[in-house]
């Protein structure tokens, strides 16, 4: 890494010690582009906050679970302990399985007839506002999670665009909620006498079936409001951005911070992935290759050529990364290794990299 000036030398520790020593953290989300490292992170993050909290959840939202594969064991909906720990649990959540459920538990309590007025009402409203069976999905994972007894979740989240769009369910409800209003003002007579000549009846307690949809998309909104508010208070709720020192991952995570910004999220910490050799400087490299190359075969002079390209390319973004966010931010370096970074043993002795970073050179 690119040696800083005297006049930096009091940027933020490059450690997610921050994040860990911070007891009162009960939401910790970890996203970035797709590609960069975000469940590695999270798995190492979570490894580490086991260490100091009584009972840690791993939950990944991303529809392509990878939580499985990086501890090489499987999970499903229902919290599962990692093989080898005693208060580190993982649960991957299905959006598509969620949206059955309740469509499920609304369909229990109303007869035949209604519910065929029920799905077409649940079909209705996912096709016209996109994001919205997510939304009801997020709710029904946040009112489980929030009663259960786990000290911090960690939030293993889907690359970039779908995270965003997770942070505007409550625009997505209120959308929905005025969807429904406006028809039921309008059309509520109609819908009512069309439900009756359908042959469906009232729900358990007198309810139409546009009423029951209606009550469910209240106590959802109710639900992602609540939460709204935690993940807007910076003493429960972080999120820890992902990148690698290429372009477009790094416009990607300044993007992010923007919009994390906009929806009132505190970030303070950006984790760089897969950086070759962060201890040293790419100049410092240039003048060892120089000295050596001729002692090389022209294939190793090759090899290492290619290599000190990537990583003056990489110097580069990170000293972009630092101007962006070093006064403010605590940047980790995590190294590129030789090795994936799976199961247990491998992401425990990598996770140590988050806490005890690589000395960076200063002048």
């Amino acid at each position: 890494m690119a040696s800083f000036e005297d006049n930096d030398i009091d940027v933020p520790d490059p450690s997610l010690m921050n994040v860990i020593e911070q007891d009162s953290l009960k939401w910790i989300f970890v996203g970035g582009k797709g590609g960069v490292g975000k469940t590695t992170t999270s798995c190492c993050l979570s490894i580490q906050l086991a260490k100091k909290r009584e009972k840690v959840l791993i939950v990944s939202t991303d529809p392509a679970h990878n939580l499985s594969d990086a501890f090489c064991q499987k999970f499903g909906r229902d919290p599962m302990l990692v093989d080898g720990f005693e208060n580190l649990y993982v649960m991957e959540i299905d959006a598509n399985a969620d949206m059955d459920k309740i469509q499920g538990e609304m369909s229990a309590a109303t007869g035949d007839d209604e519910q065929s007025v029920l799905q077409s009402l649940m079909g209705d409203l996912t096709s016209s506002i996109p994001g919205i069976d997510e939304a009801m999905s997020f709710s029904e994972l946040m009112k489980q999670v929030q009663t259960m007894d786990y000290d911090t979740v960690v939030f293993d989240t889907a690359p970039t665009g779908h995270t965003l769009r997770l942070l505007s369910f409550p625009t997505i409800m209120e959308k929905a909620l005025g969807k429904i209003m406006d028809l039921k003002d309008k059309f509520g007579g109609m819908l009512s006498s069309m439900s009756g000549l359908m042959g469906g009846g009232a729900g358990p307690n007198g309810e139409s079936p546009t009423d029951m949809m209606l009550g469910k998309l209240e106590e959802t909104r109710e639900i992602i409001n609540k939460v709204n508010t935690m993940f807007q208070d910076p003493t429960v709720t972080t999120f820890v951005c992902v990148c690698i020192p290429e372009f477009l991952s790094i416009f990607e995570t300044e993007r992010l911070v923007q919009e994390l910004s906009k929806f009132g999220i505190d970030s303070h910490n950006v984790v760089v992935n897969q950086v070759l050799f962060p201890e040293k400087d790419a100049d410092e490299l240039a003048e060892w290759f120089e000295e050596e190359k001729g002692k090389l075969s022209k294939e190793a002079a090759e090899i290492c050529s290619k290599m000190m390209a990537r990583k003056k390319m990489q110097d580069k973004y990170i000293g972009q990364c630092f101007d962006l966010y070093g006064d403010d931010f605590h940047i980790i370096l995590q190294p590129l290794l030789d090795h994936e970074v799976r199961g247990v043993e491998k992401l425990t002795e990598f996770s140590e990299t988050l806490v005890n970073p690589v000395d960076l050179e200063v002048d």
